[in-house]
């Protein structure tokens, strides 16, 4: 597929892929492309930061390789390791056999046959389409050695394999980052990135949102959805519902036949847009009927 031409080609092919983005994400989006830097979306859990990759990847036609990130990921296991079990065999295959090489086997088990990739050296590798898409998911789980590793290898798009050697792209992936922002997430990192914060999106974009991801809702039942999510946010919540759970409630009731909200199908519902029981307690009841009546208040002003 050919590249991105303008800002508006990028809403028109992200809108195309289901995503509906915004200006200010679609220019920061072009340019990344344009400039060849990797995108760095920072915002809560819950707003689409994911699902823009995905989005890109689909839009493109390149292929998505995802690195979710987590507490204690190094190095080896974000590019590559041995196939141990399968170098194993080759070596017993080669004692029964007798007499074998010793440094034509090492070189035979240390080669691409018994290599496995990661989702850094898969990123690095010629694809078919052109180069991949790689989401490296929640950066901000990860700790300051990674990101040091990180730079280094986004600064030259190449990895090192002492056994093998240095491995270069010979054309840059599309990198996005995402962070939660647990934790802040080094400068020198930031400045070889684009940035954009990812935030909650307006009452009308998620309107847009849910009719592209939840088509089968009633304009009337999506508005009171929006309206409702829109009023929990402003609640003091452990975790305040992200995009992805008001696109996952009106599923939920659509597949319960529901037309419109009441206080009971709330309460019997918010295990899909809230998380965690202290929270869900303090909507529940009395407080489910408020926010309804706020939320329609809204919605009639």
């Amino acid at each position: 597929m050919s590249a991105v031409t303008s800002i508006d080609d990028v809403q028109t092919r992200l809108g195309a892929a289901g995503y509906v983005c915004g200006r200010p994400l679609a220019t920061v989006t072009y340019l990344a492309l344009t400039l060849g830097r990797p995108l760095f979306l920072e915002g809560e859990a819950g707003t689409g930061k994911t699902e823009i990759a995905k989005a890109l990847a689909a839009a493109l036609g390149r292929r998505l390789i995802r690195l979710q990130c987590y507490e204690g990921l190094d190095a080896g296991s974000a590019v590559y390791e041995w196939n141990f079990p399968a170098q194993m065999v080759a070596i017993r295959t080669a004692e029964a056999a007798g007499g074998a090489d010793r440094s034509a086997l090492q070189d035979e088990l240390f080669s691409e046959e018994y290599l496995i990739a990661r989702p850094l050296l898969e990123a690095m590798r010629p694809q078919p389409g052109g180069p991949p898409v790689l989401l490296i998911d929640e950066l901000d789980r990860t700790d300051e050695p990674f990101e040091a590793f990180l730079l280094e290898a986004l600064s030259d798009f190449q990895v090192t394999i002492p056994e093998l050697g240095t491995i270069a792209a010979p054309e840059p992936p599309i990198v996005v980052l995402t962070s939660n922002r647990t934790r802040e997430v080094h400068d020198a990192l930031k400045r070889r990135c684009l940035y954009h914060w990812v935030d909650y999106p307006g009452f009308d974009r998620e309107i847009e949102i849910l009719a592209a991801r939840a088509p089968e809702a009633s304009a009337a039942l999506s508005r009171e959805v929006v309206a409702f999510v829109q009023r929990l946010r402003t609640e003091d919540l452990f975790k305040r519902p992200g995009v992805a759970e008001t696109i996952d409630w009106a599923k939920c009731l659509l597949a319960l036949d529901v037309i419109d909200l009441s206080p009971e199908v709330i309460s019997d519902t918010l295990g899909a847009v809230l998380k965690y029981q202290d929270d869900i307690q303090k909507v529940q009841g009395s407080e489910a009927a408020r926010l309804l009546d706020e939320a329609r208040a809204d919605l009639a002003s």
